[in-house]
């Protein structure tokens, strides 16, 4: 580990980075694989130079990254040793529990498997490398590419639709035919049952008139007989 020019800014073995969550979408990092192997050198210094990954201090002074897990784990993949990172909070002085407690405080953490079930965070891989594969993480992320919502800032705002997809997606054919299941995806991404997603970007469906109660029914316009 070395300082980097820039006070904010730090070079760390990607090795050495910890992840914040359990899985990634496997088809996403591929993709980001292919990127990096299209660039020229001067492009990969570039594309180096250009991001940052954000990473919190914690115990024994680990780096506990908090985004960009996709190129993280695609440029370790690639041969690429170290990466900047930017370090947004120093809570390394933190006892363990209070640690992951400030961490799920500060949404910094996604605890959850490739089945969507929360785990302990015992349960998070100490490298990139051993970040599972969650085939509706890259169902969401081409999902939003394709227009299915907008890009969003909730923190892993992707796993909330992964896991809305789950419920609507059939797993047989993400695996099989993901292009069927990407079409079957955005059938589904503006229906008005997913509207409390982030990025959403359907209608919200029209509350019916609530229904004339009986008095005001039999009532309502009918005068008074005289005598």
């Amino acid at each position: 580990m070395s300082s980097n020019t820039d006070l904010h800014l730090i070079t760390v073995k990607l090795e050495e980075l910890r992840p914040t969550q359990i899985t990634v979408g496997f088809r996403e990092v591929d993709l980001k694989r292919a990127h990096w192997k299209s660039l020229d050198k001067k492009g990969r210094v570039a594309a180096i130079d250009n991001h940052w990954f954000p990473a919190v201090l914690g115990p024994k002074q680990r780096y506990y990254v908090v985004d960009h897990h996709h190129l993280g784990l695609a440029w370790l993949n690639e041969g690429v040793p170290s990466a900047r990172v930017t370090v947004i909070k120093d809570l390394s002085w933190l006892d363990p529990t209070i640690f992951w407690r400030m961490m799920e405080h500060n949404q910094w953490v996604h605890p959850f498997d490739a089945q969507g079930q929360r785990c302990d965070y015992a349960a998070l891989p100490k490298q990139l490398t051993g970040l599972a594969d969650d085939p509706y993480r890259s169902l969401a992320g081409e999902l939003r590419g394709a227009g299915g919502y907008a890009k969003d800032t909730t923190p892993f705002s992707e796993f909330l639709w992964a896991d809305y997809l789950r419920l609507k997606v059939d797993s047989a054919r993400v695996q099989k035919d993901f292009n069927k299941a990407l079409a079957d995806a955005l059938a589904h991404a503006h229906d008005p049952d997913a509207r409390y997603l982030p990025g959403w970007s359907g209608v919200v469906p029209v509350a019916s008139a609530p229904a004339a109660t009986s008095a005001t029914a039999s009532g309502k316009g009918k005068s008074k007989k005289k005598g």
